[in-house]
Formats: C-alpha cells, structure tokens, sequence
C-alpha cells in the first residue's frame, strides 16, 4: 500500500467522546431508555437509537465585503426497527424521554408479529483517527474575517486580470451516541473543516473562473501555515488564478472518441460516481447496479485495484465508527480487475449473506443509514506519468472535474471537464474548454491500459449526494490512460 494512504496503527480503547456522554448531558437515565428500547425492538431483526449533536459555521468573503456568516446548533435522536426488508423510522430534535417514548410507539409496529432475532453489537473500535475537538472553537470571529479579507487582498494583487475573489472558511462539530437494545453503547466526535478561494478574471469582455479548496478533520491551523496540507490558503488563491487563467486562453474542446489520460486525485470523483455508487451494497441486494451479480467476475482491466477506506488518519471521508456503530475499515472492491466486494450496512450486509464493512452512514439524526462510501481509492500501478502522456499520439489530459451525472443501472455518465489540454503527439498541448467525458462506468474500467505509479487524494472538498442525503468523502486516484473515451466537445 503507498505511505500516502498508509491506515493509521490501532488505538488501545474503544472510541468515546469525552465527557458526559449524550444521554445524561440531556438529563435522560440510560437504563430506563435502554429498557424502552429492548422492549420495542422485541421481535426485530435489528435496530438503534442514534442521537446527535452538532455546532457548525459557514463564512462568505465576496467581492470585497463579508456576503454571509452563520453559526447553527441543533441535536436530535433517531429510532430505528428493522424487521427483515422492512425499517420503521422515527426522529425528533427535542431530546428527552417524552419524545423517547413517542418514536418507540411509532417504530413498534415495524417488528409486531415478526419474530426475528436481534442482531448482535458490533465490535469495539480500534482506532482513533482524528481528535474530539471543537473547530468552532478554533479561532475567534474577528480572526476569521480578518482571515477572508486578507486571502481576497492576496488573490486580488496576485494578478490584474482578478475581477472577483470568494473567500469562504466552515468548520463542523459532530457529536454521535449509538445506543443499542443490549445497552451496547458507543460515542465519537467528529470535527470538519473546509477552506476555499474561487476566482474570476477577465480580459476584455472574456470572463473564465477557478477554484480550489481543501479541509478535513483537523484545526483550520493545520491547513492554514505553509507547510500544511497543499501549502496554505496562499497556495489554494495561487491554484485558483492558475486554473482561471489558463481557462481564458483555453480553446474550443474537440468532440468524438479520444484516448484520455486522466490525473492523479480529484479525478478520481469519475471513479466514485461512475464505479463506487455502484459498489453500494443496497443497490446490488436490490440488483438495480450494473455491476449486481458479477461477484468473481473481471469487471476492469488487469492491474485495476479499487479500495474503500475509512481508516485513514484525519481525511474528510474517514470515521472512527459508522453511524451504525461499526468500526470503519479499507474494504477491497476490485483487486487485480476481478469484484471481490461491496460496501454494507447492518442491514443489507445480512440480507446478503454477509455483515457490516463499516458504510453504514446517514446524514443526520432525521435521516436512515444507507450504504455508502468513505474515502474510495484506486491504488498505484506501475507506470510513470510522463510515461503515459507520451503514449497517447492525439487525445486528451483531463486534470480536474466539475459536475456530472450518473445513472447507476445502466452505469451511463457523463462529466465536464474544469481543466483539460489536447495531447498531441505524446506532449500536453493547448488548454481546451467545454469538454465532457461520456460512457459507461463498467466499460470504462476495462478500457484503461495505463496505471500511474503517483497516486494521491483529494485535497479535502468532496460531499456525496444519495437519495437526498449528503455526507463527507474523499477520492483518489493516480495517472490513468483510458482508450476510446467519447469526448463531447464544443469544436465545430
């Protein structure tokens, strides 16, 4: 495995936030709770209270003034039966036994009359990935401000043609309790933090913008100072007028099939999109996945090994523990071009004949745990980058991504390209605009020939859309060569 996604060494002690722990800071007796619990789950095949809470701040620097500053607080619980397929569901944000007792009512129905056996706790975690502190508290307002307008001075001196910066900084604190009916108890506090600089700049009346950001559990500090990750937010202004600037020289993307090299990182969110979603283990237990019943067979190209981690040390897709209460862990997806596994929740890794690879996660207390991705890698091959540019007589280097859509059935996507350049006998030529990669997700993974030996995560930016629920995740990827790509292009 490369040092640059290396798991992090087992802790001694099971992951607990510090502290009182939620239930007695609400002033709620955890053995009276605990007994309701065990009585309405009686019958159930699975099931939990999960409660929350959380403190988090957003702040917008643009075109020269703060646009926006919020600070929000918020807990709940949710309550959830699970009697084979079936899940009964219910949340509230007032935290005490009242409202206790009103979802317990609610959720009873779900198992009466079923007769499962519960399911037993999961096992203690054994890591510690990341330290319970409070980002909101790091750092007072006056000095968050100051911090915004500082980087909009910055971006706007770096270059005349700047015409307008956006500066934003949010920082998250979340604090989870799982409590199960055999008063199996588990905590964790989960800190986020997320910085990034967008720019426009313009020459006459063209217009062309960029971005970059970064974050991830640590203190804003550690991604603020030079020797942070990607350099400081100097380095996320300079990434973002480079990328504007070399989109206002950019020409017209040609259209048709091309051999694409892709780069190393974010790039990796095709993989996620086209491939991860697919890997879910709902999508497969229900056979809606293109990739359903093709365990054991070669779903990509020799040399392709896929991994989903959520083990790795303060990224913004690792977890201690799921929000199931299962220890996260790097969980093998495709080895050598062959399926070998999906990613599951509690209950559809039991209805699948297996368990839990520590995907259980929800967006919020009001929300049902689903499977879904952490940190989704394709790991290093053997080739050099430069290696495989120079392979590729005419085709194209896409280097970042914005938007794109997938459909998981059919595995269909579509991606625009926000930084790409023509590659014209085996040198990275003109920067193109308006490009889109088109194809199949399946097809796509057997049509690379190329693996670079460079791969790299995301620097901390990725949010992970599924049925209306958001949650945090990483990508990554190194220098990939893909044959026969479709290019939708804007070259007439």
């Amino acid at each position: 495995m490369p040092a640059s996604f290396q798991s992090v060494a087992p802790a001694s002690s099971l992951v607990v936030g510090e502290g009182e722990d939620l239930l007695e800071s609400n002033g709620i007796d955890k053995e009276e709770v605990q007994r309701l619990l065990e009585q309405t789950l009686s019958g159930a095949d699975d099931g939990e209270l999960f409660f929350e809470q959380t403190q988090s701040e957003s702040l917008v620097f643009d075109n020269g003034r703060l646009k926006s500053s919020a600070f929000d607080t918020g807990q709940g619980f949710g309550m959830r039966a699970i009697a084979g397929e079936m899940a009964g569901y219910a949340h509230s944000g007032e935290m005490d036994m009242a409202a206790i007792r009103r979802a317990a009512e609610a959720v009873r129905s779900v198992a009466d009359g079923y007769g499962g056996v519960m399911s037993g706790p999961p096992p203690l975690a054994n890591h510690k990935l990341y330290e319970g502190f409070n980002p909101v508290d790091d750092m007072g307002l006056g000095a968050k401000i100051a911090l915004l307008e500082e980087i909009n001075a910055y971006a706007r001196d770096k270059d005349p043609r700047v015409r307008q910066v956006t500066a934003s900084l949010s920082g998250n604190w979340r604090r989870v309790g799982i409590l199960r009916a055999d008063g199996n108890w588990v905590e964790d506090i989960r800190p986020q933090v997320r910085i990034n600089v967008s720019v426009v700049v313009g020459e006459g009346s063209r217009q062309e913008a960029g971005s970059h950001g970064f974050g991830g559990r640590q203190h804003y500090e550690f991604y603020l100072k030079a020797n942070g990750l990607e350099g400081g937010w100097q380095n996320a202004a300079d990434e973002a007028i480079r990328q504007a600037l070399i989109n206002l020289n950019a020409i017209d993307a040609p259209a048709g099939e091309l051999d694409i090299v892709l780069g190393p990182g974010w790039p990796g969110v095709l993989l996620h999109e086209a491939v991860g979603h697919g890997l879910e283990g709902d999508f497969n237990r229900r056979k809606s996945s293109a990739f359903s019943e093709l365990m054991g067979q070669q779903v990509a190209a020799k040399g392709v090994t896929v991994v989903d981690d959520g083990t790795i040390g303060s990224k913004r897709g690792s977890l201690n523990i799921d929000d199931e209460g299962t220890p996260t862990q790097r969980t093998t997806l495709i080895e050598d071009g062959i399926l070998v596994g999906y990613m599951q929740d509690r209950q559809n890794g039991r209805l699948m004949g297996g368990g839990s690879t520590g995907n259980g996660r929800r967006q919020s207390y009001a929300h049902l745990p689903m499977p879904r991705m952490t940190n989704t890698i394709m790991e290093s091959g053997d080739h050099d980058p430069e290696e495989i540019l120079k392979s590729v007589k005419n085709g194209l280097y896409a280097v970042n991504f914005g938007g794109g859509q997938v459909d998981i059935t059919s595995g269909k996507f579509v991606f625009s390209c926000t930084e790409a350049y023509l590659i014209e006998d085996g040198k990275v030529g003109a920067p193109v605009k308006g490009a889109t990669l088109i194809g199949n997700g399946p097809a796509a993974m057997k049509r690379i020939s190329m693996i670079g030996n460079d791969m790299k995560l995301d620097t901390g930016v990725g949010t992970c859309g599924k049925q209306g629920q958001g949650v945090p995740v990483g990508v990554g990827q190194p220098t990939l060569r893909l044959d026969g790509i479709t290019v939708g292009g804007t070259k007439t």
